[in-house]
């Protein structure tokens, strides 16, 4: 097999996937369409690009998002590098000013030697070795291109970018700054809170449920059929399509306000919006769990009814856009091959794996094999008892009849065994991450020693 790889794709998982084909000696020919053909949803052309929220999820040990944060800090993750080193305060979750960390992974990307970055768009799957991580806004003849090749109609959600707003614009004589029970990093609280009366939040969600929203045209009908067979990704749901579950359903949601006291009344507020800063110099704040597909003009009314918001000047307003993946429970294997090719890789979110990390994870499982079968090496099967073998494992041994895009969480892992009849979410979730640590690094080993021919015991000290 040759050395020379194509990755299609210079999102968070082609980009990881790069580095860890490159890293091990591949030479990588990356292509990433953008910023020539730009896709409607990025707003520039670095590689790694974050589309959505600027925040990675939890990054407590007890946690699944942290469980998969400690997996890629052990298999040597470029981008979670990247990620820690442009963190932002985010009380426990892993929040990054988004173009610092854009353009520290392009930097990284293109200054590699073994790496070449090419700006065009790649419109079918070559012949020759390739991992395609081009994401869920895959362009149409690259799209067509994978249907002719799997046989298979693609599967697809609606997903949904939440507003940003200016913070000078925030009234904080209203708004307030707090974490969740007082869990953050700096002593003020690193949220942004905007408390809402039972009254202001009832005529908020009945604005919220009658404002216009923006006509997909050809995406309408596939959109209402996709609310009933369940093809919105849950944790992407627009605040409107929320609110038609229910009055309540907000405030049970996104604007849910447990561990959160008003200053000004020493109460709990009926409902609360947070808002988490978006970049280094603290002058943006997006509004948390709020994605949106309301009218522009719709959400500037709309949302300035929210108490803090009032004269809130935005700088970038929601919206929605079709994300594609296929369908692999049919088409892939755990190694995240192609089931008709052995050097045809899929990774990221057209895989049908969720959340930042899990595309990040992909990505290096993809690379880092890619890497082996080139060089005549046994490819990694990570244990289920990790996440990111759980996560493998879930998008290819799903039922295809209600396959839905999954993100990191402890569903997904086996069961655990002998525990305690009284054992607290916390415990349960240490307990996992105990296991899932042993039982990655066991793999390594084993895998280590396999690929030099070593005894377990040499391997450890090799690592």
């Amino acid at each position: 097999m040759t050395d020379i790889i194509t990755i299609i794709g210079g999102g968070l998982a082609g980009s990881e996937a790069a580095w860890q084909a490159a890293q091990s000696g591949l030479h990588v020919k990356l292509y990433e369409m953008r910023p020539i053909n730009p896709t409607g949803a990025h707003l520039s052309g670095d590689l790694a690009e974050l589309v959505c929220s600027n925040s990675l999820g939890s990054n407590l040990p007890d946690r699944a998002s942290g469980v998969l944060k400690a997996e890629l800090r052990t298999m040597d993750s470029l981008l979670l590098q990247c990620a820690e080193a442009t963190a932002l305060p985010a009380g426990a979750a892993l929040a990054v000013d988004r173009e610092a960390f854009a353009r520290m992974a392009t930097e990284r990307i293109a200054n590699h030697p073994n790496i070449e970055v090419i700006r065009a768009e790649m419109k079918e799957i070559p012949d020759t070795p390739v991992i395609i991580a081009s994401g869920p806004l895959t362009s149409e003849s690259l799209s067509q291109s994978i249907a002719k090749l799997s046989g298979e109609e693609h599967l697809f959600f609606f997903d949904a970018i939440a507003p940003i707003v200016h913070a000078e614009s925030i009234n904080m004589d209203v708004a307030f700054r707090a974490s969740r029970y007082d869990k953050g990093d700096s002593e003020e609280g690193d949220y942004i809170n905007c408390p809402f009366t039972k009254e202001e939040y009832y005529a908020f969600v009945d604005a919220l449920q009658s404002a216009e929203r923006i006509e997909l045209r050809s995406f309408e009908a596939a959109i209402k059929a996709g609310v009933k067979a369940g093809q919105f990704f849950e944790g992407c749901l627009p605040v409107e399509v929320i609110a038609e579950r229910g009055v309540d359903s907000l405030a049970f949601g996104p604007m849910r306000p447990v561990g959160l006291r008003d200053p000004r009344t020493g109460k709990r507020p009926y409902a609360v919006v947070q808002l988490r800063q978006d970049n280094l110099a603290g002058s943006l704040y997006n509004l948390v769990g709020f994605q949106t597909n309301l009218k522009f003009p719709e959400q500037k009314r709309v949302l300035r009814m929210i108490p803090g918001l009032d004269h809130a000047e935005f700088e970038r307003y929601g919206q929605m856009h079709r994300n594609t993946f296929i369908a692999s429970p049919k088409l892939l294997r755990p190694t995240l091959q192609h089931i008709t090719r052995d050097d045809l890789f899929f990774a990221g979110q057209i895989t049908g794996v969720e959340g930042y990390m899990g595309n990040i994870a992909t990505g290096l499982l993809a690379g880092i094999n890619m890497a082996r079968l080139a060089q005549g090496q046994s490819l990694l099967t990570l244990p289920n008892e990790t996440m990111l073998g759980a996560l493998c494992h879930y998008v290819t041994h799903a039922s295809l009849k209600d396959f839905q895009p999954m993100k990191a969480n402890f569903g997904i892992l086996p069961p655990l065994e002998n525990l305690p009849k009284k054992i607290g979410k916390h415990e349960r979730g240490q307990l996992y991450a105990e296991r899932a640590a042993q039982a990655l690094n066991g793999y390594l080993t084993h895998a280590m020693s396999l690929r030099e021919g070593l005894q377990p015991d040499e391997a450890i000290s090799h690592q």
